[in-house]
């Protein structure tokens, strides 16, 4: 380990300021000055012998005045940029078209009642609305509108979400989110009087919500720093002192800790309080125990505990119906028995060649969702486990699972795509006959557009698989631009959904393409362990072979080759930046995991330790080191023109990391591309800013990918009314 020691050195040594100053020089004729210069304070860690020197640690702590004029510096570095760019107001007006329209989220039925959440086109977040009775999607007259964030806050990214519905269908449970911050607050509307309760749970991080039986109460799972808590809120009871804790800290004699995520809920009879243990994330062990509600002082029985797999349970018509990994790695459906190990469970639906991605049981029918190489099938069964037909889906894409009760007989799922938005279907689980609910009318003309699938082969040779899209007829000589995303991790199936603003990456002539890497749970657990730990370097091998492939067969070429990918998928754009610099032209790097060596120590990185490992441990300290981006920055190496983005209310990925690694890339890249820092005050990790936030932000992101992934010296124009579809296009 004496050489690597003495290269990461030498390395962060050279970085300093000034260093590389010269003047920046974007495409279609954008000039900047050097970035702004960033004192390098170094500061050295020894891992197991091994010297790290980072420079930057100052800009760990993001309330010092240093770290505020910093990032002041580079917002407005980065608005010069923007000001400079020429297509941005076009870019704004085209996404507007295609954001700005009326959207439906899947209901929850109560009775005769469908309750959603809804946003009308011109409105900046969405309201809860409920509708009384079922007159198929020409009833949306009948929505009535029950709580909008409009009517208590003038803050646009203030958000709300539909958490559960009482059993009368009385009382809606609501959670209100600032910005993109994973904290909410928790509150109860009354349908019948119109009117919020004056019960209010706190700003915290709760893993879920739901009404008690008779619907005079909530169970609630919220975490702190020791661990998840799940309580018994009483309404009317209006201090949260008095609630009622129901689990947590200890089972079984078990510590219960921070990395143990727990979440309860009610089975659909109202018999049984479910509490679900998830260790780590992802979970590579979960604990399921009930309570029976009917027998009052009952204690919490066993379901499964103890096994390192992986389980989710339905109670329906008396038994436990569980999906499992346990010796099932593509996944299996059990009839449970409780007390008994799973080994002698009876099977209901055997493991397969495909994954199962997830189930539910409505109107009595068993819905098994598979991903069959990554095109969703949906198989249902009776609940003894015969075939009982399949849920037939509109091309490539993606769908949602059936929601509804055990006991409803109608039950609701979406399906979506690149290229088609989305269509809620309300679906008679006794015949099997299909409505459509609801899906917006938006400028895009879904018949002018392909969405594919192809195969390559992967630095190993595995086989991945990718999906492009693009209009008919493009064509195919490397000089079209390629938008291309990817996640790879977390057991996380990624598959085409759509998004504004790929649709206009699409409308402009650009190609779009997602590779399905390892680490995501595609091909079920095998597939995701082949990209955690320390074989985390095949996930970035996959996205750049996927690339090598765009690239050979003419879908575009290295100076018209866009990448983003946020979260763990900003990782990804980390190891794209450092690993292979040579083969992209512009990326946008949102709200990213860079500095792997210190990543556990902030926010719930340590929650990621299940999937990434430790620098605490040797073994893992090892592997970390090789691809961790930051430590992976070179002086003198001519990288590609970067955005990092991301904000102070991100609570989940803690925003120091884009802060170093843009002092860092600014100081080390001999490029002369730009490397900006996109800081928002008041946006985060997780939805729930507003309309006219996210097309401001989405324009920046497209605005700056298009911009450099034109011919360097001369921006090739957009295609008169290349966004603008004529009124008669609009998807049927």
């Amino acid at each position: 380990m004496r050489w690597i020691s003495g290269l990461f050195v030498a390395l962060c040594a050279s970085i300093i300021p000034g260093a590389n100053a010269q003047a920046i020089h974007g495409r279609d004729g954008i000039n900047l000055p050097p970035p702004p210069e960033v004192k390098a304070s170094p500061v050295t860690d020894t891992y197991f012998g091994t010297k790290i020197i980072d420079n930057y640690r100052w800009l760990e702590d993001a309330k010092s005045s240093e770290t505020r004029a910093f990032i002041n510096e580079e917002n407005t570095y980065t608005q010069r940029y923007f000001n400079q760019a020429r297509i941005r107001p076009r870019v704004v007006d085209e996404l507007t078209a295609l954001e700005q329209v009326s959207r439906w989220t899947i209901p929850i039925q109560r009775g005769d009642d469908l309750f959603f959440m809804k946003r009308l086109a011109g409105e900046s977040q969405a309201a809860i609305y409920v509708r009384h009775g079922w007159a198929g999607p020409a009833s949306t007259s009948k929505d009535q509108r029950l709580v909008d964030p409009a009517r208590f806050s003038r803050d646009p990214n203030t958000s709300v979400n539909l958490l559960d519905v009482s059993r009368d269908g009385s009382l809606v449970a609501y959670e209100v989110r600032q910005g993109g911050a994973d904290e909410t607050t928790i509150h109860v509307f009354n349908v019948k009087t119109g009117k919020a309760l004056f019960d209010a749970l706190p700003s915290g991080l709760y893993w879920s919500v739901c009404f008690t039986p008779d619907g005079k109460g909530l169970y609630y799972a919220r975490a702190n720093r020791q661990g998840t808590l799940v309580y018994e809120h009483a309404l009317g009871a209006f201090s949260e002192q008095h609630d009622k804790l129901i689990f947590g800290h200890q089972f079984r004699g078990e510590d219960l800790g921070p990395n143990d995520l727990i979440f309860a809920n009610v089975t659909d009879d109202a018999r049984y309080l479910v509490i679900e243990i998830d260790r780590g994330v992802p979970a590579r062990r979960v604990d399921i125990v009930f309570r029976d509600l009917t027998k009052p002082g009952s204690y919490f029985e066993i379901l499964t505990w103890g096994i390192d797999s992986r389980f989710s349970a339905i109670y329906a018509r008396g038994a436990w119906y569980v999906k499992t990994d346990y010796k099932a790695p593509n996944g299996c459906i059990l009839k449970a028995d409780p007390g008994i190990m799973p080994d002698v469970w009876q099977v209901i639906v055997p493991q397969g060649p495909d994954a199962i991605q997830d189930f539910s049981i409505v109107g009595n029918k068993l819905y098994v969702q598979r991903l069959k190489d990554v095109k969703p099938e949906t198989s249902v069964y009776t609940l003894d486990g015969k075939s009982a037909g399949n849920i037939a889906y509109d091309g490539i894409g993606s769908a949602s699972p059936v929601v509804g009760r055990t006991t409803d007989r109608y039950g609701f799922y979406s399906f979506q795509s690149f290229i088609m938005p989305p269509a809620i279907y309300r679906l008679d689980t006794v015949t099997g006959k299909r409505e459509l609910f609801a899906q917006p009318k938006i400028p895009f003309d879904s018949s002018q557009y392909e969405l594919k699938q192809v195969f390559y082969k992967s630095k190993d040779g595995t086989r991945i698989p990718m999906f492009i899209a693009g209009r008919k007829g493009l064509k195919q000589d490397g000089s079209e631009r390629l938008l291309m995303t990817g996640y790879g991790g977390f057991n996380l199936s990624i598959t085409p959904v759509w998004n504004p603003a790929y649709a206009w990456w699409l409308a402009q002539g650009g190609w779009f393409a997602l590779p399905n890497l390892r680490g995501g749970g595609e091909y079920g657990e095998q597939w995701h362990e082949q990209g955690m730990f320390v074989k985390k370097q095949n996930v970035f091998d996959d996205f750049f072979a996927a690339a090598e492939y765009l690239i050979a067969n003419k879908y575009t070429s290295p100076q018209h080759f866009a990448i983003t990918g946020r979260s763990n998928g900003g990782l990804l754009m980390g190891a794209a930046i450092t690993q292979r610099p040579d083969l992209f032209s512009a990326v946008v790097c949102g709200y990213p995991l860079l500095d792997m060596l210190r990543y556990q120590k902030f926010e719930q990185g340590s929650h990621w330790i299940t999937e990434y490992g430790s620098s605490e441990n040797e073994d893992q300290f090892e592997y970390l080191l090789k691809y961790s981006p930051y430590q992976n920055v070179k002086p003198g190496t001519a990288y590609p023109a970067v955005l990092f983005f991301t904000g102070d209310d991100d609570t989940r990925v803690d925003p120091l990391h884009a802060r170093k690694m843009t002092a860092l890339l600014q100081s080390a890249s001999s490029g002369g591309r730009p490397i900006l820092l996109h800081y928002s005050l008041s946006g985060g990790h997780s939805s729930g800013v507003g309309v006219e936030q996210q097309v401001q932000d989405d324009a920046d992101q497209l605005t700056f990918l298009w911009t450099e992934t034109g011919q360097p010296g001369l921006q090739k124009q957009l295609p008169a009314g290349a966004g603008r579809t004529p009124p008669k296009a609009v998807l049927k």
